[in-house]
């Protein structure tokens, strides 16, 4: 019996990590994340969510020696010009928690009207680590922010992200309504009919 392919999942966050497993279940893929193969956080140093998660793909394929897939994403705020954007991860500084990061966006929130936002992701799938022709899809989320957390669940900012469409923060959807309309599931859609359609 031949054994599915292994491919490393270039993060670190286990919210992230599981909302991919899931995303490809069914799929003839065993992911790996790079946190059981050993490997370190790859350097995220540009200022586009594209360069970024290929970087991050680049440094876990290199480091092991397997196809690798790599997710970049944050929030961006229309009335701050974009931010936090690709440093929503590090928004508050290095080592920031959620909480800290929600935090020092609401204190700027606090002179805005305009409170529209939306989530970004791109995925990017590298055979080896030189890949010439990666994989590429994007995915978003449009919404707005809160004022004030609500929700326990997710991850990030989910609890200020608010989608009107159905009345309900990210971090007060069930994992499954989360998927089906966040940034990242509509990135791992595309990226499931590719690999569907035999392109890896």
């Amino acid at each position: 019996m031949t054994l599915p392919p292994k491919v490393a999942i270039a993060s670190s966050n286990t919210g992230k990590i599981q909302e991919i497993n899931e995303m490809f279940h069914g799929l003839n893929i065993q992911l790996l994340s790079q946190i059981d193969l050993g490997i370190r956080e790859g350097e995220e140093p540009h200022d586009t969510f594209m360069e970024n998660a290929l970087s991050k793909a680049r440094h876990a394929s290199r480091n092991s020696g397997l196809p690798a897939l790599a997710d970049d994403s944050g929030i961006c705020v229309y009335a701050l010009s974009g931010q936090p954007g690709v440093r929503s991860a590090r928004f508050a500084g290095h080592g920031a928690s959620d909480k800290q990061n929600i935090n020092h966006l609401m204190d700027l929130m606090k002179q805005q009207v305009d409170c529209r936002a939306y989530y970004y992701c791109v995925l990017v799938l590298v055979r080896q680590h030189n890949d010439s022709a990666p994989l590429f899809t994007d995915g978003r989320w449009c919404g707005e922010l809160l004022r004030e957390p609500r929700g326990e669940g997710g991850f990030g900012y989910d609890p200020v992200f608010f989608d009107p469409n159905v009345c309900l923060t990210g971090a007060e959807m069930s994992f499954d309504q989360k998927n089906k309309l966040s940034h990242r599931g509509k990135a791992v859609r595309k990226m499931r009919l590719l690999l569907e359609s035999g392109v890896f």
